[in-house]
């Protein structure tokens, strides 16, 4: 029977006092709140399901007139115009927009609405949407917010993106326009309306809305911060997939297979806060805007504003298939061509490896560089399959191998294994070589990036080069009674340090002045515990991952429960400052 917890909670309080479920409850108390205000301002990520909203709560609130805020921008086409510089032709990558919400608002439509919003004082008022917030000014604030792994379920389903009519557009279309537009300018918009908001509503859930004060939410925030914590894993199925997540996290039987999880990238996952017997889903990155120095810590807050810079999560080929033969761009082609301030350097963690288990790791030795692109590029077009044989450098792999991947080095996950994928933390910029003449589960083909990945190809990274350079290092730091400390990695173009604790006692741990991520590579479970005791034991089970915020500084873990008096293992990964 699994102990992995697929939804980890923070608790925060005992009762829920100041916190609302259901639109019954929630329309309520806004009525009440409401009656000292003329104007309601509900503020809204791109991604929730307006018409919904408005019909269960907005609705039901009996305004004397309500305003969608999205009839106050420019319409399709002339936002698209605006932003077509960052959206680029790709169908996948495109360039950060700069942009800030007001630059998309029509003058003309602005200035009718003010005037009416100032003629009308004595009229109740509801202004909604995503640019509600914009029109605000003394009025009742609520947001209504939801996790990025959420809008990526309803893009898929179908959903368009802000203020366009692209629902059948295909899903890396939509997710570009969100990843490199929508998401940005949500986010800086978020970022300002922290302090003033009133009420935020967790939208997640579009058939149980949860309504929640300002001062309840903002201690919710405040707990995570205060104590090590998990974020809530999310599993998807891919062409790739395998079936060793399905067995060891008890996941859906129905579904084709598991390929990915993301278990510790607050950008994408949530965080579920517990109030009595009521659960708030939040974005994670919530926590990061609010607590960056908490949480990352001055120095890593310094280089990177708010902003989680590593990454945690599982590859799962067993009895499924190669991932893609791919590179990710160097630091500065990502910064040149996408405006990225670090691009996507990673490493695998062999978290568990079958006999025929390999992984593709650099070039092999004396090839010629023009006889591969030629060969690469007719793959490309379907004139052949790709004979990554002769070109591409093969490696066995074991359990508890570490191979660090900078950026520019050539490599993919083959058959059979399980990678924990310890990473900085950009997550789209993987330019696909060859993909093994394969479809995707919908049955196209899956884009291959050809111009980008030879640019970014790192010819020197042969294979002695990968020898040693990237190959577990594995060496001693530290030991004691019952425990040692080894360096796994990273290489030294990497800003992240990794180090893996073997112990059947007690162990101390510090921060090394860096937010933590940690996972439970080896035994059944383990607790970590406070030195001074500013928080309360948490436990942790077989390749969980969870985050210590670096304002604790010191912690200790230990086996624990049927782990005790065995030998177990931890990986660590932080900022070298």
């Amino acid at each position: 029977m699994t102990t992995f917890d697929k939804y980890p909670t923070v608790i925060v309080s005992e009762n829920e006092k100041d916190v609302w479920e259901g639109s019954k409850h929630i329309v309520k108390q806004l009525k009440t709140v409401a009656l000292d205000h003329n104007l309601i301002a509900i503020e809204c990520y791109p991604g929730i399901d307006v018409k919904k909203l408005y019909h269960d709560v907005i609705q039901p609130l009996n305004a004397d007139e309500t305003i969608y805020a999205a009839d106050l921008f420019y319409n399709n086409h002339t936002i698209t115009e605006m932003i077509e510089s960052n959206l680029t032709e790709d169908d996948v990558f495109g360039t950060f927009s700069p942009h800030s919400l007001e630059e998309f608002l029509d003058d003309k439509k602005v200035k009718a609405v003010k005037e009416k919003l100032k003629s009308n004082q004595k009229k109740n008022i509801i202004i909604y949407g995503m640019g509600a917030s914009l029109f605000s000014n003394e009025s009742l604030l609520i947001y209504v917010d939801i996790a990025r792994w959420e809008i990526q379920q309803r893009l898929q389903r179908g959903m368009p993106n802000w203020r366009t009519n692209n629902q059948d557009e295909q899903i890396s279309r939509k997710m570009k326009r969100s990843y490199f537009f929508e998401w940005p300018l949500a986010d800086r918009l978020k970022k300002a309306l922290l302090n003033q908001v009133d009420f935020w509503i967790d939208g997640n859930d579009i058939e149980n809305l949860k309504l929640i004060s300002k001062e309840k939410y903002l201690q919710g925030l405040s707990q995570v911060v205060s104590q090590p914590f998990r974020l809530v894993p999310f599993f998807a199925p891919g062409v790739w997939g395998g079936e060793w997540m399905r067995e060891k996290f008890d996941l859906d039987k129905d579904e084709v297979n598991f390929a990915w999880s993301f278990n510790g990238v607050p950008a994408e996952n949530s965080i579920h806060l517990q109030y009595g017997d009521c659960k708030i889903e939040i974005p994670a990155n919530n926590v990061v805007f609010y607590y960056p120095t908490e949480l990352l810590g001055n120095k890593v807050y310094g280089r990177f504003g708010r902003e989680f810079p590593i990454r945690f999560n599982f590859l799962d080929t067993i009895k499924g298939q190669n991932l893609s033969l791919q590179v990710h761009p160097t630091t500065e082609y990502a910064h040149e061509e996408f405006g990225a301030h670090y691009t996507q350097d990673e490493s695998y963690y062999i978290l568990h490896a079958e006999e025929d288990a390999i992984v593709y790791l650099g070039l092999k030795e004396n090839i010629e560089n023009e006889e591969m692109i030629k060969e690469l590029e007719e793959a490309e077009v379907g004139n052949k399959d790709f004979d990554d044989e002769k070109f591409i450098n093969r490696m066995r792999i074991k359990k508890h191998d570490h191979y660090s991947i900078p950026g520019g080095t050539i490599h993919s996950q083959g058959k059979n294994s399980v990678v924990l994928e310890i990473s900085s933390t950009p997550n789209i910029y993987t330019f696909k070589l060859w993909d093994w003449g394969r479809v995707d589960l919908d049955g196209k083909p899956r884009p291959i990036h050809l111009h980008h990945g030879l640019e970014s190809i790192q010819w020197t990274r042969d294979e002695n080069w990968v020898k040693e350079h990237l190959s577990s290092p594995n060496q001693l730091i530290a030991e004691g009674e019952g425990w040692y400390e080894e360096k796994t990695g990273l290489h030294e173009l990497e800003f992240i340090e990794t180090r893996r604790h073997w112990f059947s006692t007690i162990v101390y741990h510090e921060t090394h002045d860096s937010v933590n991520v940690l996972n439970l590579v080896e035994g059944e479970e383990a607790i970590v515990e406070s030195i001074n005791g500013e928080f309360e034991p948490f436990v942790v089970h077989y390749a969980e991952t969870f985050i210590i915020p670096e304002h604790i500084k010191e912690y200790s873990i230990r086996p624990h429960g049927p782990s005790e008096g065995k030998t177990i293992a931890t990986i660590k990964a932080f900022v070298r400052v």
